[in-house]
């Protein structure tokens, strides 16, 4: 994969006094469709690049969560990450071909490590 910069139209790329040095670009999945991203950066960051912004929707009213607080705290961003579900997308980092999945409530039954 190439270093440079993204395609992403939502992403700031140039600012008058912050330096976004090049990041190493990875290809990873949303509900199956294949996205790239900047590989160590936070999978919500990715998503939110990619327009995405609906990860998640609540266990009781089935309302749609999104990325919120950005610390880990809110549980607003949980999704499923190669069948494990209850991934904070605004702290886990991107990795090359991760699979991610929004998350319906509580999520699926973890997958068997056997």
């Amino acid at each position: 994969m190439e270093t440079g910069r993204s395609s992403c139209k939502t992403r700031i790329e140039d600012h008058p006094i912050l330096d976004f040095p090049a990041r190493k670009e990875v290809t990873f999945t949303w509900e199956g469709q294949e996205l790239r991203g900047y590989e160590g950066e936070p999978i919500a960051a990715a998503l939110h690049a990619a327009g995405i912004k609906v990860l998640h929707t609540s266990h009781k009213s089935k309302r749609p969560r999104g990325f919120f607080c950005a610390i880990g705290n809110c549980s607003s961003c949980l999704v499923v990450v190669n069948g494990v579900p209850n991934v904070r997308a605004c702290t886990e980092k991107l990795r090359e071909g991760m699979r991610v999945q929004r998350q319906e409530g509580t999520g699926p039954a973890p997958r068997s490590r056997e």
